[in-house]
């Protein structure tokens, strides 16, 4: 398929094109359907929900709320009712104002402070908050400022109010989108390679943006889903690009042509993206065992993003490849290719000194990890779930000073009250016993409707408090049982209090379930017991440490005025699922790329230091540069304007630093080298029991090799009679030797025989064909099943590990080794 997209970039390119217009077209003609939905089932505020519908018929529209305060006299002076009554009566003549409730009406003295400082007004307007035209807000926000004059203040709160709060749509995207441009031009040096991966992540948000808007119309898909897809899909699909174009320029470099690099790239980069693709797609999908069905329409946003992000890395890219041709490479890479011809890439610089630094003091950089990631750690210990509200938006908006003001005039607890709903029972004891509960500002008891009466209490407290949290309890637990009236705790508080306990009651389940997904897909793509449980581990400390991060920034208020995201208050409950989530897809990425390439080199060398060293020094640039475009992406969602925007960012920026550049780049490869070879330890019967999941292709004739292997398994050898040499040569199965022989002599930088080293002849794939171990004079002979390429490698205790292509013929090939003091030495 990827010759196919190369040689047809045109055709393809069209297709894209044709679908992101055709999508967009579609998505601006149908419009949006967002359905903001908790549905928790058997919780007691959704049972009060339910008899509150049940009475009273659901208003249409959203109420908001115009607040004014003055600073001499009082609200009810004529001086301010000259100003505020022709506004809120302007306000009530406006399309699509349904209501406005004056509190100068009769009826309205409920609505002015006991100090007469503070009055509010309510706006309904025709539609939902989502619905309502955002001129018509601006409209009733401009109507109801202009009444502002000295000593007076205005300001207005309400969910319609807080969207045109909000920067213009796109101003986070195009910083971070930005932000990964300069680290992709850093890292390639090319204009052209920079803009590749951009290229592909707009496309893939694009139509998964489109899409998900789409399907908002025939299942329920909340708001949220479209900014977590955009976080996300703007993150993988940066990345995945630049696996794969990283892979294409370097065979490009080593002497492959554009097309042939471009298949290559994705036969191999590319199998690595699907199953990554696959993996964060399954991590999402966990969120499925919450059963809360608000998550259900996240899961199908993001992972409709990241399955078409990964459709455009593997069809889209290649057309662009082929576009491109050289260009993908620097200016200096042209001309020094042109020059002096391939290279043979080698790892060198900070990354090697790193790796050679990690193998060196590994019990030290593992202590230094582990202490930082625990410190980090220390604020999770008193994470409290809850859910944000205006009260946390920033201190300069119309709606926080709204919520200030509301609560200065009437309480902290008017911005949040509760409803009682009984149904049947005695209500004025019930009234009675809550209003004598402390912790209780006010209590007023609604006409009763169908057998149904709400009791609104307002609490003493704001609706984030943990003693607000303990009056639903009591409420629940000690007033309503004594009153013996069958009654309800609702309302938006209550809710939310109920989602935050649901979610932490199933977080453990939702943990272990994915956390035990991954132990079995590492499980079974390395063949080992002891990577998986330390992935597993890594994730956990990972997890962690970022909710550390989180609950210090956002619990704490630890540099919130700095970034200016407003006040401290609980942690959004959806937030640890859906962090968890990505988390896991993000690290396993990263731990595939790590863990494949040191996999790869175990299997060449059976050198478990060299392996964990060479697949450091050879992975940590492509994998910190991968983590920095993520970091870079999610950070930009600070400017967002929405504070569960900035929460969800800043808590995977951290989470994704922390899992790159502390744990893949030192603790994991750091315990790596502690465990040794036991890093690689599986049971023989697990062995044969688990099926086998290749991440990469299977060379070109590996096939073949495994048949001459199998047909040489329990066949007589014979002896080499080569000066007594103890090497040995499989017999095939009519008793002749197999095709050549590889054979020579190990030597010392300064000439003396190395007796002892181990010398393994490897396939293209990776697959030992034979291990020989040299004599007393340096001889070693091993036997190749048929003429080919194969891959030789040479280990001995004080010297540097040494690995390099033999390309043997039906004849025996001579190839003698000089081994160097141990240094650092990537196998190419």
């Amino acid at each position: 398929m990827a010759r196919w997209c190369y040689r047809h970039r045109l055709v393809v390119l069209l297709l894209w094109l044709g679908a992101l217009f055709g999508l967009g077209f579609a998505g601006s003609t149908a419009g949006t359907n967002y359905a903001d939905t908790f549905s928790l089932p058997n919780t007691d505020s959704t049972r009060a929900y339910d008899l509150m519908k049940k009475a009273f018929p659901e208003r249409s529209g959203d109420t908001d709320t115009v607040v004014w305060k003055v600073d001499d006299g009082t609200v009810r002076d004529e001086s301010v009712r000259s100003r505020i009554e022709p506004a809120l009566a302007a306000i009530g003549e406006m399309k699509g104002v349904g209501e406005v409730t004056n509190p100068y009406t009769a009826r309205g003295g409920a609505q002015i402070s006991e100090n007469g400082k503070i009055a509010y007004a309510q706006v309904t307007f025709a539609e939902q908050a989502n619905s309502v035209p955002k001129e018509l807000v601006q409209d009733v926000v401009d109507t109801a400022q202009d009444a502002q004059r000295g000593g007076l203040q205005v300001e207005l709160g309400g969910q319609a109010i807080t969207r045109i709060q909000e920067p213009p749509t796109g101003t986070a995207e195009l910083v971070g989108i930005a932000a990964a441009a300069v680290v992709l031009f850093l890292a390639f040096g090319s204009l052209f390679a920079m803009l590749v991966p951009i290229v592909i992540a707009v496309f893939g948000v694009g139509t998964g943006l489109l899409s998900t808007q789409l399907l908002s119309h025939v299942t329920n898909v909340p708001e949220l889903a479209s900014l977590l897809a955009t976080l996300i899909g703007l993150g993988v699909g940066i990345d995945y690009a630049l696996f794969i174009v990283t892979r294409h320029r370097r065979s490009i470099l080593r002497g492959m042509k554009p097309e042939e690099a471009a298949v290559a790239a994705l036969n191999t980069s590319g199998r690595a993206v699907l199953f990554a693709g696959g993996t964060v797609c399954i991590a999402l999908a966990g969120m499925l065992v919450m059963n809360l069905r608000f998550l259900n329409g996240v899961v199908i946003g993001t992972s409709l993003t990241v399955v078409l992000s990964v459709l455009a890395a593997v069809t889209l890219l290649p057309a662009l490849l082929g576009l491109l041709g050289t260009r993908v490479l620097s200016r200096r890479q042209r001309r020094r290719l042109a020059a002096t011809g391939p290279e043979r890439e080698q790892a060198s610089g900070l990354a090697v000194r790193w790796s050679s630094n990690v193998q060196r003091r590994p019990r030290s950089i593992a202590t230094l990890a582990v202490v930082v990631m625990a410190v980090l750690a220390l604020p999770v210990l008193s994470l409290r779930l809850g859910a944000t509200d205006q009260g946390n938006h920033e201190a300069s908006s119309t709606t926080r000073q709204a919520y200030d003001l509301l609560a200065e005039g009437f309480g902290p607890g008017f911005n949040g009250p509760l409803q009682v709903v009984t149904d049947g029972g005695d209500a004025d004891g019930l009234v009675s016993r809550i209003r004598s509960t402390e912790g209780v500002a006010q209590v007023a008891a609604a006409p009763t409707a169908r057998g149904v009466t709400v009791i609104q209490v307002v609490p003493t407290t704001s609706p984030q408090s943990e003693q607000t949290d303990r009056l639903i309890d009591t409420l629940r637990d000690e007033v309503i049982p004594d009153a013996g009236a069958p009654a309800h705790v609702g309302g938006v508080t209550a809710v939310s209090k109920d989602f935050a306990t649901v979610t932490g009651d199933r977080l453990p389940y939702f943990i272990a379930a994915i956390i035990g997904l991954g132990f079995l897909l590492l499980l079974v793509a390395f063949r080992s017991l002891v990577v998986p449980l330390t992935a597993a581990v890594m994730n956990l400390v990972a997890a962690a440490a970022s909710f550390g991060v989180l609950v210090a920034v956002f619990q704490y208020g630890w540099g919130l005025d700095l970034f200016g995201l407003g006040k401290e208050g609980p942690i959004n409950a959806y937030l640890p699922v859906i962090m968890l989530s990505l988390l896991f897809g993000l690290s396993m990425d990263y731990q595939v790329f790590l863990v494949s390439r040191m996999h790869e080199e175990w299997v060449h060398t059976r050198d478990n230091a060299r392996a964990v060293r060479v697949g450091l020094a050879e992975t940590s640039r492509v994998i910190n540069s991968a983590a920095l475009i993520m970091v870079c992406v999610f950070l930009a969602f600070v400017l967002s304007g929405d504070p569960e925007a900035a929460m969800a960012g800043i808590g995977l920026a951290a989470a994704v630093a922390l899992d790159a550049f502390i744990l893949r780049t030192a603790l994991v490869p750091a315990a790596m080298h502690l465990l040794g070879n036991s890093n690689w330890w599986l049971p023989g019967w697990l062995e044969k029991r688990l099926p086998h999941l290749a991440v990469e292709p299977r060379e070109e004739g590996e096939e073949r090799e495994e048949e001459e292997a199998e047909a040489r398994t329990d066949v007589p050898h014979a002896r080499v009679p080569d000066g007594g040499a103890h090497a040995r040569v499989p017999l095939g199965k009519g008793g002749e030797a197999g095709s050549s022989v590889v054979h020579g002599f190990v030597r010392g930088a300064d000439g003396q025989p190395v007796e002892g080293a181990v010398l393994n002849l490897l396939s293209q794939g990776g697959r030992r064909l034979d291990r020989v171990t040299s004599l007393a004079d340096g001889s070693y002979i091993v036997a190749v099943p048929f003429p080919g390429t194969y891959m030789l490698t040479v280990t001995a205790p004080s010297y540097a590990a040494r690995a390099g292509q033999v390309s043997v013929s039906d004849e025996p090939l001579v190839y003698d080794v000089e081994l160097e003091a141990d240094e650092v030495d990537a196998v190419n």
